[in-house]
């Protein structure tokens, strides 16, 4: 921390909540630090005073809730990669857990974290949004959930309230018949930000598609979810003209940017080949 930073560290979820109430907007709420601790080293953190989450244990666990998954936001990677629950509900999220930083962010990084920090480019984000995610959101006035494709207000803006903290996401289970699938595309293979994310679930009856749900991210100010894409696809039978109409489709509800990490052009070039690269994986597990 910084040399002169002000530290609270409560023990409970209702000590945070007083504290946040007290303190509405004075300070930085942290968890595993692997964001937060860029920022700190780049010299470009905007606040001296931090709420440590970190032994708010109430905030850790994968719990069964009858047809969801409850995570509790201090949930790290690594304990998303390792749980059972989580590798039979929602395989998608353990692929996407496993390519987020190496194993020391794996261990620290929580998907809380991932989903405040409000990265477009956060590698859990496209799976939860296709999964029809819901935040929980706590404060000293109550709880109250948000589905995630509407908790982003624009780049790295959420609808968090000062004295709110994210307490839990609830992750709808795979329901019988549907798949989930997870795409990076990275600069490396590991330990990449990604050019562009995808995610989806579906479920098909031979070459039909009955549903579809699509999650991008890196390709517009946050993730985002394709629903003019979807309904396209839902009740279409896979071909090659409705691939590219797909692709087109597609191409025209994100909007990439050019950076440091890519292109525009190449953004939305790899967008129209995921696409294509989910439907033939549909086709083949159809047949």
């Amino acid at each position: 921390m910084l040399d002169n930073a002000i530290v609270h560290s409560p023990a409970t979820v209702a000590e945070a909540c007083q504290i946040l109430a007290d303190r509405a907007g004075a300070m930085k709420v942290i968890a595993g630090g692997t964001d937060l601790m860029v920022l700190m080293n780049a010299g470009t953190l905007d606040s001296e005073e931090f709420l440590d989450i970190w032994g708010v244990d109430e905030l850790r666990g994968i719990t069964e809730d009858g047809s969801s998954l409850r995570l509790g936001a201090l949930t790290t990677y690594t304990q998303l990669i390792r749980s059972s629950l989580v590798q039979q509900h929602a395989p998608a999220l353990v692929a996407a857990s496993h390519t987020i930083g190496a194993l020391q962010i794996q261990n620290r990084g929580t998907i809380g974290g991932n989903i405040v920090n409000a990265s477009p480019a956060g590698d859990s984000l496209p799976v939860l949004v296709a999964s029809d995610a819901e935040i929980e959101i706590g404060s000293v006035r109550g709880t109250r959930r948000v589905p995630l494709d509407q908790f982003y207000e624009g780049y790295r803006r959420t609808v968090l309230q000062p004295d709110e903290l994210v307490l839990a996401v609830k992750l709808p289970k795979l329901r019988s018949g549907e798949r989930d699938f997870f795409y990076k595309v990275g600069t490396r293979q590991a330990q990449a930000i990604s050019k562009v994310v995808m995610a989806a679930r579906a479920t098909t009856v031979g070459d039909r598609i009955e549903t579809v749900h699509i999650g991008i991210g890196s390709v517009a100010p946050t993730v985002i979810r394709a629903r003019a894409t979807e309904t396209l696809l839902t009740g279409s039978t896979i071909s090659p003209a409705i691939v590219e109409q797909a692709r087109r489709e597609i191409a025209g509800e994100i909007k990439p940017i050019t950076d440091v990490r890519s292109t525009e052009h190449y953004r939305s070039r790899v967008t129209a080949n995921l696409i294509a690269r989910l439907l033939r994986e549909l086709a083949v597990a159809g047949d």
